[in-house]
């Protein structure tokens, strides 16, 4: 296949997994090319991703057709896995100095970590522009001190070879603003998320009473929803123990997989609200059936600038969420309720809150609200970020 011209600007996206590029970068991608760059894409293309090896396959072949090569680096997942960072480190340094990037778009705190670690051994190091998104630090107000311990000083070092740092919160950006000191004459900027397709959310379609029939849910019944996988981060434990305080009429649906599907079911089963809670898996029509539920419930422990939360606003529903970082980017009390995430009571409060309220209103702000943080909003950011 021909990967371009030799005089072509040249551009690497480099990621910890295939996910991250499907789900993050394909818009990115895109706008290179339109700005005339030759686009190359590295991440882990066999481990760790949030997608299925269809998908991934399917991706890797839709990034061929756009004249993209792929290359599988199998970043690790952890920080303390030292040999597979070693292997990484090296894997990506080769491929940097043989391929000379004029400009490299790095995500993910482990990835960001090597790819710039080896940017800076490499030979091209001083005609390189390293472009680094934060999907979320993983230190922040509230976080376990390790995560303070291990990540700060790692991101902090590594931001001294960074040109363009990129935040997609606040609270992140105040402190990368703060405490980081980038390349001369680097800079630090807020992009809001990574955009949502606000044309294609609109156009999906309500399946509410499919999805009643489905899950056997009476039609006066109230549906909760969450999206996100079965872990301990997304903390679908809270909402479980808030449901044994409520209504039983009240049903709890999430889209998602995971390994904590078993502790959830055993908690239910427990607490007898084993015919309320419903785990769907992978779902590859969310919006359809977000629009269907009657509140949305995101009770995560740690979020960047979550793209399900953007795509409940966009559907239009009221929320009921944790009181964390970058969800008070999103919702404030004209569109839902904040509840403490280590706290049932409270997240009983939240839910119990809202049901009394206009969701209907709540969901039309929402809807309004996240407006700004568009496809359009996002892809005119990066545009000034990559033409600079």
């Amino acid at each position: 296949m021909d990967y371009g011209e030799e005089n072509m600007k040249r551009a690497l996206i480099y990621a910890s997994v295939a996910s991250m590029i499907q789900q993050f970068n394909m818009d990115n991608i895109r706008l290179l090319i339109d700005s005339g760059y030759q686009v190359d894409v590295a991440c882990n293309m066999k481990e760790g991703s949030t997608i299925s090896a269809e998908k991934v396959q399917a991706m890797e072949m839709q990034l061929q057709k756009m004249g993209c090569r792929v290359c599988h680096i199998p970043i690790p997942r952890r920080i303390t896995d030292l040999r597979g960072i070693i292997q990484s480190f090296t894997m990506t340094r080769k491929l940097l100095n043989s391929e000379n990037y004029d400009l490299i778009h790095c995500h993910s705190p482990i990835g960001g970590m090597v790819c710039r670690l080896a940017n800076r051994c490499s030979h091209s190091y001083k005609n390189t522009k390293m472009v680094y998104t934060a999907h979320g630090f993983h230190f922040y107000k509230g976080a376990p001190r390790k995560n303070w311990i291990l990540f700060y000083p790692m991101e902090r070092f590594c931001g001294r070879f960074t040109d363009t740092l990129i935040t997609i919160n606040k609270e992140d950006y105040a402190l990368a603003k703060q405490k980081f000191h980038l390349k001369k004459n680097g800079k630090i900027e807020y992009v809001p998320g990574i955009g949502i397709d606000l044309k294609c959310i609109t156009a999906m379609p309500e399946i509410k009473d499919e999805l009643r029939k489905d899950l056997h849910i009476s039609k006066g019944d109230i549906i909760l929803l969450s999206v996100g996988e079965l872990n301990d981060n997304k903390n679908h434990v809270v909402v479980i123990e808030a449901m044994s305080h409520l209504s039983s009429n009240i049903h709890y649906v999430i889209c998602g997989q995971g390994p904590n599907k078993d502790k959830l079911e055993v908690l239910a089963e427990n607490l007898k609200l084993k015919r309320q809670l419903h785990l769907l898996g992978y779902c590859d029509n969310v919006p359809s059936i977000v629009k269907s539920c009657d509140l949305f419930v995101f009770p995560s422990k740690r979020e960047g600038l979550s793209v399900a939360l953007m795509e409940a606003m966009a559907c239009g529903k009221a929320v009921a969420c944790s009181k964390i970082r970058g969800n008070t980017d999103l919702i404030d009390e004209k569109g839902g309720a904040l509840f403490d995430p280590e706290n049932s009571d409270s997240c009983m409060r939240a839910i119990k809150d809202l049901l009394n309220r206009d969701l209907t209103e709540m969901g039309k702000y929402n809807r309004k609200k996240v407006e700004g943080f568009s496809r359009e909003k996002v892809e005119d950011c990066m545009r000034k970020i990559y033409c600079e």
